[in-house]
């Protein structure tokens, strides 16, 4: 399978196009839209399930929606839907790919097209808690502090390297819902912090290390 090296086009437009990739009420993608992104700017949605919130969102902020067939299989994209996928956000011109609440692995083509650049967000302070349920975990493992983590997504679940965390003291008396409010709401803070850093050239890797620093 040929796969295209997708093409930054934030040098030749003076922005970033961002797209959001969604399975469920697009809280984070609410956020990325309403949040300081700039250089980088939403311009498309993609949702993996009909009938999503996030497209009413969508519509709410004028930016493009469209529907994905993942293919038969339950937790991730089939190679050749991912295959679709990535040719589409190639053909639109997309530099930034951001998942919010996608509850499908991408293992192929569009971690190749877009390598470096797509972004996760996942509620506890990674490598700690990684996976499903990491709310429920956290407070499982008895742990006073828990928080959020942007990072870069490679082929393993929730291990690309760290762009930036935000910590949220675990209460006595939280339970799964409680922190998972507190912690959202420290998401909607880091995800366009992170997008603004990477659309504006400030963001280099070393190693596994995402330093900070002016790389234009």
């Amino acid at each position: 399978m040929t796969v295209r090296r997708a093409q930054d086009p934030s040098a030749q437009e003076g922005r970033t196009r961002v797209a959001v990739l969604a399975s469920g009420r697009g809280s984070n993608f609410e956020a990325l839209c309403l949040g300081d992104t700039l250089p980088g700017v939403v311009t498309l949605l993609v949702a993996d399930r009909p009938g999503t919130t996030a497209f009413e969102k969508a519509g709410k902020f004028g930016v493009e929606a469209v529907e994905a067939d993942p293919g038969p299989w339950r937790t991730r994209f089939s190679m050749e839907a991912e295959q679709r996928l990535t040719e589409m956000l190639i053909g639109k011109g997309i530099g930034l790919v951001c998942l919010a609440g996608l509850m499908r692995i991408l293992k192929g083509p569009l971690l190749e097209a877009f390598r470096g650049r797509v972004m996760n967000i996942h509620p506890s302070l990674l490598p700690a808690f990684p996976g499903l349920h990491a709310q429920r975990q956290a407070l499982d493992y008895g742990v006073m502090v828990s928080g959020c983590t942007v990072h870069y997504v490679d082929s393993g679940t929730d291990t690309g390297p760290v762009i930036l965390q935000r910590t949220v003291d675990v209460l006595p008396g939280d339970d799964e819902e409680s922190l998972s409010r507190r912690i959202l709401t420290r998401e909607h803070e880091a995800y366009p912090e992170a997008v603004r850093l990477h659309c504006s050239g400030l963001l280099r890797m070393n190693g596994r290390r995402v330093l900070r620093g002016d790389v234009r």
